[in-house]
């Protein structure tokens, strides 16, 4: 059986910043070593990983969905 494991993107794999929306490649910062310990996880554990997310306010004037999708796409 496959085992999948499903990973939160802000706060867990990316920093959070205090207006808590990723409208920027600016505002993306990995946390230290994630994708070292992600690449053990599913290399040792044989995990497959998903990323999922929960973006508050997403398709509003204050934080339109074109903004959300380059950085998005960059993780």
């Amino acid at each position: 059986m496959k085992k999948i494991l499903f990973i939160d993107r802000d706060g867990t794999l990316i920093l959070e910043p205090e207006d808590e929306q990723i409208d920027s490649l600016g505002k993306l910062e990995f946390y230290p070593g994630v994708f070292q310990y992600l690449s053990r996880i599913a290399a040792e554990l044989e995990y497959e990983l998903v990323m999922v997310t929960n973006q508050d306010g997403l398709g509003t004037d204050s934080f339109p969905e074109e903004t959300f999708w380059p950085a998005h796409n960059k993780i």
